[in-house]
């Protein structure tokens, strides 16, 4: 269903007679063309933000009003062409965002305020950089971030946040006032393909770059996962059999369960994936002994060459094998991608641990907007000291990069567009 909001604004840039501004709680009644189409134009786009992944979420009952996600899908159009649009989620937690606001929410109701529900432009469940406010140009884009601000105004909310920002994003928020915040990740790039010239040879190729302790910590590694009887089974995209789908589920859960944890995507959700996006899913199932123990899956972007580390578990009850985790999550992935011509493997939220695997830290940024001017001027000042904060342990951890002086800037490739 769709609903039409007046103009968001009573300046000229979101004249009424020029913008048309349809909120949408549920994403298939947006033409999935239409907004793939929008999601083209995106310099840091990914596959996370097709409309099939969406729908996925929804018809899937992952991201839904019961589980806290209560879709308001913004729409903008300009002379009946849909030139603007977000998934926009009406929140009741902070549960799947991976940008953490449990301090502000506490601080709210410590002054008797609610803090939900709140308006969040995310990606549920998913901390992958990225376009987050599609749009034609700039001033689509301003209108998309004005009618959140009215949205969350005229219903009496506390706040609108986006989260894991493109560039273009985190400028338009700038300028329209809102706070930004940075957190860290750690991503991984493929030596020399971001100049156009040769990337890494193999995996040997990749190691030689390293400092030698960090180099012979990974071989080690990956010694123990031989010795143990290990090896791999690597399935993309059609190939990726519903019998997999099935293993790999029961180790996904298995993971929340270890956690004393809920998933958050339904064995649907995957169906789903398989039929609608196969192409951008890559399964690694380790056997011991011809059985499946263990499975981490990967998700991929082939016309960009981008890679997302996602999920990983173990059968229940397999026997523990050390350092599986970093062969099926890590090694394995990367030595995928250098056998591919990959570009960039993200490694996901947070794990600083990731550095002596050749994953370097990030800046990935957010946005937002809060309703009370008090607590807009405290968050304000705290997110200036943990912005400085964040300067300070990126610094940090410049000083340990693991690979070899003359090997460092070749390492980083290039800033990917959301940092």
């Amino acid at each position: 269903m769709e609903k039409k909001r007046p103009a968001v604004s009573k300046d000229g840039t979101c004249d009424p007679d020029k913008w048309v501004v349809t909120l949408h709680d549920d994403p298939s009644s947006i033409d999935a063309a239409t907004w793939d189409a929008l999601l083209s134009t995106s310099a840091s786009a990914n596959p996370f933000m097709r409309h099939a992944y969406f729908l996925a979420l929804q018809e899937s009952a992952s991201a839904v009003p019961k589980t806290g996600w209560a879709p308001q899908f913004l729409a903008v159009e300009r002379g009946g062409v849909l030139v603007a649009a977000c998934p926009l989620y009406l929140k009741s937690h902070s549960y799947g965002e991976y940008v953490f606001d449990w301090a502000w929410a506490d601080a709210y109701e410590r002054a008797g305020l609610q803090y939900y529900p709140k308006l969040l432009a995310a990606v549920p469940f998913t901390p992958v950089p990225g376009s987050r406010l599609l749009a034609r140009d700039d001033e689509a884009r301003t209108v998309l971030l004005r009618a959140m601000q009215a949205l969350a105004a005229d219903n009496h909310l506390s706040s609108a946040h986006v989260l894991f920002l493109g560039e273009a994003d985190r400028a338009a928020a700038e300028a329209a006032g809102w706070m930004l915040r940075s957190t860290v990740q750690f991503h991984w790039h493929n030596r020399h393909a971001a100049e156009g010239g040769e990337p890494y040879a193999d995996f040997a190729d990749f190691l030689a770059t390293l400092q030698r302790d960090k180099r012979k910590k990974i071989q080690q590694e990956r010694r123990y996962v031989r010795e143990a009887g290990v090896d791999f089974e690597v399935r993309q995209g059609k190939e990726i059999a519903p019998a997999d789908w099935d293993f790999f589920y029961r180790c996904y859960t298995t993971t929340y369960r270890e956690h004393r944890s809920t998933p958050y995507l339904t064995r649907d959700f995957f169906a789903r994936m398989a039929a609608t996006m196969p192409e951008h899913w890559l399964l690694f199932t380790a056997r011991q002994a011809g059985e499946p123990i263990a499975t981490s899956l990967i998700a991929l972007d082939p016309e960009q060459g981008h890679a997302y580390g996602r999920y990983w578990g173990h059968a229940p009850g397999s026997p523990p094998v050390n350092c599986l985790h970093f062969e099926a999550c890590y090694y394995q992935p990367l030595q995928w991608c250098i056998e591919h011509g990959y570009r960039r493997f993200e490694g996901g939220a947070q794990g600083e641990h990731k550095m002596a695997r050749g994953l370097m830290p990030v800046r990935t940024h957010s946005a937002h907007w809060l309703s009370d001017a008090r607590f807009t001027d405290a968050v304000s000042r705290y997110l200036a000291r943990e912005g400085a904060g964040i300067e300070a342990y990126v610094s940090e951890l410049d000083e340990r990069n693991p690979f070899k002086q003359g090997a460092r800037a070749r390492a980083a490739g290039e800033e990917p567009p959301s940092a």
